[in-house]
């Protein structure tokens, strides 16, 4: 019995500090973005706004939250649109060295940001110039693994039966894609968006190198931190992972949660 509580009480405690580990830094970014002092450190005074209200002030900040918006936008529809593409025509057609392409394709989910970011820049700066499109172009790179990674897999057998039917009922291929293949994968497509959105939101390394002088929201949050710890840095963390929360919980509410017959 000692011994049941002993593992027990073992048992919360590592969760606990496993807890804290990883929410302790978020909660104190947070508090101190409602600190009523110039020195974000304790002890705590306040709450106030005044933070956020002079991060929403200025407009470089407010200039890179646009092109952040633009970046995470256009890429994860962008990365999408072909991880649909993608998965269909390997799934539902004989495509040679299959396997491979499919390996290809996962791929630069293992690969380093830092080196996805650096092997763009060096094979494409000559020809594209430092910018968000350029930035778009990383980004892409990046989300277009994950969106076949969930996408992918709902090409299944029950899938091809639906379009099977479709098909014998006389529907083309196009009508079939658009009026079967669509509708059926509309929850996961949704949430590979929110994700690849998501993950594009609050990307740095790939958006240090390739952005220039149009930076999105973390690049200048970077450059904040680089002049000393201020609220208004804690202020508009706290936004960029408010977004980022609620993306996820998008995610979950629509990937991980939907009813058996949606």
């Amino acid at each position: 019995m000692n011994g049941r509580i002993s593992s027990a009480l073992i048992t919360t405690a590592i969760i606990v500090i496993a807890l804290a580990f990883i929410y302790l830094p978020v909660v104190t970014l947070v508090l101190f973005s409602v600190h009523d002092g110039r020195v974000p450190v304790p002890p705590f005074h306040g709450p106030t706004l005044e933070w956020y209200g002079r991060i929403l002030g200025n407009a470089r900040v407010m200039s890179a939250t646009g092109s952040s918006i633009v970046v995470g936008l256009v890429s994860s529809v962008i990365s999408v649109a072909l991880a649909l593409l993608a998965g269909w025509g390997l799934s539902r057609h004989r495509v040679p060295g299959r396997k491979l392409v499919e390996a290809l394709l996962l791929m630069p989910l293992a690969v380093s940001y830092l080196i996805v970011g650096i092997g763009l820049m060096v094979s494409f700066s000559d020809y594209v110039p430092k910018s968000i499109g350029f930035v778009v172009i990383g980004h892409v790179v990046l989300n277009l693994p994950l969106a076949f990674a969930i996408l992918y897999v709902q090409f299944d057998t029950a899938q091809a039966r639906l379009e099977a039917a479709a098909r014998d009922l006389g529907a083309s291929e196009m009508q079939v894609f658009f009026r079967v293949t669509l509708p059926s994968l509309k929850i996961p497509i949704i949430a590979a968006f929110a994700l690849c959105f998501t993950f594009s939101w609050d990307e740095f390394i790939v958006a240090f190198l390739l952005s220039g002088f149009d930076p999105t929201l973390p690049v200048v949050i970077w450059g904040l931190l680089r002049t000393g710890l201020d609220p208004q840095t804690n202020a508009a963390g706290t936004l960029v992972f408010l977004v980022s929360i609620c993306f996820a919980l998008f995610v979950e509410l629509f990937l991980f949660r939907k009813k058996p017959n949606d």
